[in-house]
């Protein structure tokens, strides 16, 4: 099954990265939106997660602030 997921994140992230490389090794496919780049990326994630760090991992609706594999595993599964 195919779940939407958004990373919000910056190039200069150290997580972002690591939240990106963990959804590539796992195939997973996901949209990149890059809040440097795009500040309504920023004020959309700033609405939906409460939060202004990143990275912020959109999945299906559910929020995940920072990297955390196991919640992304635990979301991608159920």
């Amino acid at each position: 099954m195919n779940k939407k997921v958004k990373l919000y994140g910056l190039p200069t992230c150290p997580m972002c990265r690591r939240a990106k490389k963990y959804l590539d090794d796992e195939g997973i496919k996901y949209e990149y939106l890059d809040v440097s780049a795009n500040h309504d990326f920023a004020k959309e994630m700033i609405i939906k997660s409460g939060q202004k760090t990143v990275p912020v991992i959109e999945i299906e609706g559910e929020i995940i602030i920072g990297f955390d594999k196991a919640k992304i595993e635990k979301l991608l599964k159920g």
